[in-house]
C-alpha cells in the first residue's frame, strides 16, 4: 500500500501537471503568475517568487544571487518582488536554476536583461536554455512549453562552488527530471543559529518519460538513482523547493511571523520527499520491465 507521504507527493505532482496545462492555456488557478509579497526566510535568503513558483534571492554585500524563475509571463512580477524586498535588480550578479523547464527558467531571459547577471547552468541543461526548451527530451515538441532562449555564460559541473560577498553555494548534480537538474546547498546564520539549506531540484518523473526501454536520454535510469541516493543522504535543516506548495511555503511564512526562521526547519523533509519519489520511480521502472 502506498504511504501517506507517497500519496501526498503524487497528489502534488498531479497538481503541478495540471498547473502546466492551465497556465499555458492562460488560466492560473495555482498562482504561477500571481504576485505574492516577498519574505525573508533566514539569514541572506529571501523568497521573491510568485504565489506558486519559488524564486530565491541570496543577498550579499557585493551583489546578489537569484535562484530559479517562473513562467515567462511572470518576469516583471519577479522584478517588482525583488524591489519590494528592498533590493535593486541591477545588483543581482548571478542567475542560477534548479531545472531548465518552462515553469522555472521561463523568466530567465527577462531577468538577465533586467539585472545584467551572469547565467550559470549545470552541464546537460545548457542546450535546453539555448533552445528555449526545444531540445527537451519530453516537452521539446510542445510549443506551449517553450520559453525565451538564453545562452549560459558558464556551464558548470557537480561540486562547483559559487562564491560572492562571503556567501557560497555548492552545486550538486541531481539529474533525471532534466539532464542538468541541480540541487544547490548552502549554510546561513541567524540569531546565533546555523541552518543547512537545500534548494532542491525535482526528482519527479513526468508522464511519458521512458526510463528503461528506448530511454528518453541515455543513462536516465542511473541518473535518477544517483539523484535519489544523494538527496536521501544530504544533511539539511531547511528544504526549499521550486514549487511553493512542495514545502508548504505559505503555511510556513505565516508561522514565521511568530517563530522566525525555525518555521522553515524540517530536517526530514528532503529525505522523505526523495524516498517517496524513488518509490514512484521504482513502480514505473517495474512497469516498463
Amino acid at each position: 500500500m502506498p504511504t501517506r507521504r507517497l500519496l501526498h507527493v503524487l497528489a502534488f505532482f498531479v497538481f503541478v501537471l495540471a498547473g502546466w496545462t492551465m497556465v499555458v492555456g492562460q488560466h492560473d488557478p495555482d498562482g504561477w503568475q500571481k504576485p505574492t509579497a516577498p519574505v525573508k526566510i533566514a539569514g541572506s535568503i529571501h523568497y521573491v517568487g510568485t504565489y506558486g513558483l519559488a524564486v530565491y534571492l541570496v543577498a550579499t554585500p557585493e551583489g546578489h544571487i537569484l535562484i530559479d524563475g517562473a513562467v515567462p509571463e511572470a518576469g516583471a512580477t519577479i522584478v517588482r518582488a525583488i524591489e519590494a524586498a528592498g533590493f535593486k535588480p541591477r545588483d543581482v550578479r548571478i542567475l542560477l536554476n534548479t531545472q531548465a523547464h518552462y515553469d522555472h527558467v521561463g523568466t530567465l531571459a527577462h531577468l538577465k536583461q533586467a539585472t545584467g547577471g551572469r547565467v550559470l547552468v549545470m552541464k546537460g541543461d545548457e542546450g535546453l536554455l539555448a533552445s528555449g526548451g526545444e531540445t527537451d527530451y519530453l516537452f521539446g515538441s510542445r510549443t506551449e512549453f517553450r520559453f525565451p532562449a538564453v545562452k549560459a555564460d558558464e556551464v558548470i559541473r557537480d561540486g562547483h562552488v559559487v562564491s560572492l560577498g562571503g556567501v557560497s553555494l555548492t552545486a550538486r548534480a541531481t539529474p533525471g527530471h532534466t539532464p542538468g537538474t541541480t540541487t544547490w546547498t548552502m549554510t546561513v546564520q541567524e540569531g546565533g543559529e546555523r541552518y543547512r539549506v537545500a534548494f532542491a531540484g525535482s526528482t519527479f518523473v513526468n508522464p511519458g518519460t521512458r526510463l528503461v526501454k528506448n530511454p528518453s536520454y541515455p543513462g536516465i535510469e542511473a541518473d535518477y538513482r544517483r539523484s535519489f541516493a544523494l538527496l536521501e543522504s544530504l544533511p539539511v535543516d531547511m528544504y526549499l523547493a521550486a514549487h511553493a506548495q512542495a514545502f508548504d511555503f505559505h503555511a510556513k511564512r505565516e508561522r514565521a511571523k511568530t517563530e522566525g526562521p525555525r518555521a522553515f526547519v524540517d530536517p526530514e523533509a528532503l529525505r522523505k520527499s526523495a524516498v517517496a519519489s524513488r518509490a514512484a520511480f521504482e513502480k514505473l521502472v517495474a512497469a516498463e520491465k
